[in-house]
This record gives structure tokens, sequence and C-alpha cells, in this order.
């Protein structure tokens, strides 16, 4: 297998993108990394880079943020790097077909689930969401559809019963990461086998909203759970308590009599326990507004919510996917 170094034009954004660029440019050159434009964030508002700028810019990397990729400028300063091939892992734009063609190697991306499953901009989200026991990560030749790109490599792993959207995400990152480093020598070496997705297992996996993080107590406990793991950290498992908003985090399955009715709570000590369509989840975190996320004994003590209250839950004005 070819040990060649090679020319990489690097698109990524988010925490999920670095792991699998600080891979790249351990093993090859990164001649550019394209990301997303600075934007406020937190409360005061502060401009914050991409956390795939801070890596690059530790590594002495040259970063460009482009507002927009369909300019002939920008396609020609991106022919002007001469790169083997292009890296994309959750850059958070679409590459139009002009910028696709232009690596000699191809445009490659590091997609978050076993395609054709969960295309889409929060892959890892859905998985969790729709109760799949197993995940992973695919290395996939882009072309201009939505992730309908051949696949040359992908692994699996297993999504526990505590696992969180973030947690899997981490995971997923080091696991893309790895693959990636261990693919691109057999693209360049011309011998990678490329599968093509059966559009017929295609689901999608559109970004989240605000309203997904509402939790439905009237399904069954486990889907409840699901999406409560499913949503978090963002936008996070909510629900309204005597008209409050709060966030409720790290939920078990638990056995409930059939008689409670959905959204009552049945217990609130160490743990809120709530009555599900089917059977109760119990969250051993909880966070208040404008609060840290806690241990929900400690919330409790401050805030209590009592035995029978009813939590609520808005009506969704969306059809989910």
């Amino acid at each position: 297998m070819s040990s060649q170094r090679l020319r990489i034009v690097f698109f990524g954004s988010p925490e999920f993108a670095v792991p699998s660029l600080a891979a790249v440019a351990a093993n090859h050159d990164v001649v550019a990394v394209i990301t997303q434009p600075d934007r406020p964030a937190g409360r005061g508002k502060k401009l914050t880079a991409p956390p795939a700028k801070e890596l690059a810019l530790r590594l002495g990397l040259p970063v460009e943020q482009p507002t927009t990729l369909k300019t002939p400028a920008f396609v020609e300063a991106l022919a002007a790097h001469q790169a083997d091939l292009f890296v994309v892992v959750a850059y958070g734009r679409i590459l139009p077909p002009a910028v696709l063609a232009v690596p000699r190697l191809g445009p490659w991306n590091v997609h978050g689930s076993l395609l054709p499953k969960y295309r889409g901009a929060a892959p890892i989200q859905w998985a969790i969401i729709r109760g799949e026991s197993r995940t992973g990560i695919c290395i996939m030749r882009m072309e201009a559809g939505l992730d309908t790109g051949p696949v040359a490599a992908s692994a699996e792993t297993p999504i526990g019963e505590d696992d969180t959207s973030g947690s899997m995400a981490v995971r997923l990152a080091e696991l893309g990461a790895q693959l990636l480093i261990e693919t691109i020598p057999r693209i360049a070496a011309g011998s990678i086998v490329l599968v093509p997705q059966d559009d017929g297992q295609a689901t999608l996996a559109p970004m989240l909203k605000k309203e997904d993080g509402w939790l439905d107590f009237a399904q069954p406990a486990p889907q409840v759970a699901a999406r409560a793991r499913g949503v978090d950290p963002w936008p996070g498992p909510t629900a309204a308590v005597d008209g409050e908003l709060i966030k409720l985090f790290a939920p078990r399955v638990q056995a409930a009599p059939a008689t409670s009715a959905p959204g009552t709570v049945l217990a609130s000590a160490d743990k809120l326990v709530v009555a599900c369509g089917s059977d109760a989840v119990a969250f051993g975190e909880l966070q208040l507004p404008g609060r840290k996320r806690l241990p929900a004994a400690a919330v409790l003590a401050g805030r209590p919510i009592p035995d029978g209250t009813r939590l609520s839950t808005p009506v969704r004005s969306d059809a989910e996917p």
C-alpha cells in the first residue's frame, strides 16, 4: 500500500471534523483548510472560530472561510492548490459540481452513518432517535446528490443504552479519522472498490430544530428515552413544568403502572420519574432555564417537582422524516 504524501484540501468545521484533520495533517500535505466563517456563540455572542479553524491555526495550516462556494474565482483558487484530493468532514455546506470536479483523485466525505441509512446533516442524532442498535462511519466518494455517492469503506460501532448524540459523535469522529487514513492510500493506489448505494434503502436525517427536542410522553418509554438521548446535547430534551421549560437528561426506562397518565411525575427524589404511553422514564440529570445541567437530586432539592405533577408537551407543527 502506498505511503505517498498527497496534497489535500480539507473541508470541515465542527468538533467532529477535528480528529480527521489532525490525522490527515500528520500523514499528508494539507494545502488549505476550508471552514465556515466565524460566528457569534454563547450568551455573550462572542465571535467564535470553528474548531477545525482553531486546529488548523495551531498546526500552521492555511485557512480559508468563504461565504460562498459558487463563484468562478473560488473554483480557480481551489484549482491553484493542485490538490490530489479533497476531504470533506461535516463542512456544513453542499459542494457544487464545479468544486467537486477539481481534485484529480476526487472528493471524499467522512459521513457519520452506515449509508444509505441516514443521509443528511444529523445522521448520528436520528440513528439514536430511531432506536438503532448500531451505527458507523462511511468514506464516500462525493457526487452532486445528498450523500448519494458510492461507499469506499465503512466501520460499525454499537449504540449503547446510555449513548447520546454527543458521546456517539466523539466516538465516530475518532473512528472516521482512523478509517480515513487507512482508506486514502488505497485511493491513491487506485485499488479502492466503490460500492453503489441502494437508494431504495435510504433514510433521511435532516438538521435538528429546537422543536425536535420536545418530549412526547404519550409515546412508549423506549421511544421517549431514545429521543432524549438523540437530542443530547442539542437542542436538549425538553418539557414544560407549570409553564417553565426544563431539560431532562440521562434517561433510563423503567416499569410503571399502566394507570398512570402520560407525563405524570411518579417520583422526584434522586431521579425524576415520568410516566409514558407505556412504562416510564427516569431522568438522572435536569437543567432549569439559565442554569447548569446537574444531577436530578441537586436540582429537585432547590426546585421540587411534586409527585402527580403533569409535564406538558406542545403540539409539533411539522411532520418528522
